[in-house]
């Protein structure tokens, strides 16, 4: 039996998208059954890249025959859509749902900045767009499109964000690398603030302009000068 109408009937009968894990788990499954045939134990070990070039084989199979739907991967995922220009009868089948409101432009623009530029911190998106981020920024946040990973090592230590599988799906990429170019966008300078300054040398350097300094203030007055 071959792999990619095994993958076929297994995504037309799943109830969400299948990432290549999962299908590879559904294998392991079937070849453990006592009753597994051959053809499940041959495919226990199947890999990767095996079922990848399969599933992309069944997309483009499933696209020249231009059929009602398709075939797509979102966010790492597979799963069949309908074609768009098929929606009014869909939408009169199923009903309408109740959708979120789409994202304003400033949310748009900042979101596209985080989605090139990640991981970003909050005050590097402010720099590019030229204005305050807090309110656009907590709606990605709300939405799931973008999250924090992690702070960045600079004073202060500010939250650095990316974005979210999610924000694959809202636009249907496949992976960040499907996305637009922007060269202009990834080429603005962003002024990176100092890393942090600690003068205790058990656990960070210092410039020893800076050590002087601080050792003067604590004094009270200016460093004595060695006697030759």
């Amino acid at each position: 039996m071959e792999l990619k109408f095994i993958l076929e009937s297994l995504l037309f009968s799943a109830q969400k998208p299948m990432s290549v894990k999962e299908l590879r788990d559904v294998f392991a499954t079937a070849a453990a059954a006592e009753e597994a045939e051959e053809a499940a134990q041959a495919l226990k070990k199947v890999k990767d890249d095996d079922v990848v070039a399969a599933l992309e084989m069944l997309a483009s199979e499933h696209e020249a025959a231009a059929r009602s739907y398709r075939l797509v991967c979102v966010a790492g995922s597979w799963q069949f859509v309908t074609q768009p220009e098929f929606s009014p009868w869909l939408k009169a089948f199923v009903g309408v749902k109740v959708r979120p409101s789409r994202l304003s432009q400033p949310a748009l623009e900042t979101l596209a900045i985080i989605a090139y530029r990640q991981p970003v911190t909050r005050a590097e998106v402010e720099q590019i767009r030229g204005v305050n981020i807090d309110g656009t920024l907590q709606t990605l946040l709300e939405r799931s499109l973008v999250e924090s990973v992690g702070r960045a090592e600079v004073v202060g230590r500010p939250q650095i964000y990316s974005t979210t599988p999610i924000f694959l799906e809202y636009f249907g990429l496949r992976g960040l690398e499907d996305l637009p170019a922007a060269d202009e966008l990834r080429r603005i300078v962003i002024e990176k603030p100092p890393e942090p300054l600690t003068v205790d040398p058990g656990l960070a350097t210092a410039a020893p302009e800076q050590l002087m300094l601080e050792k003067t203030e604590v004094g009270g007055g200016a460093a004595e000068t060695p006697q030759s």
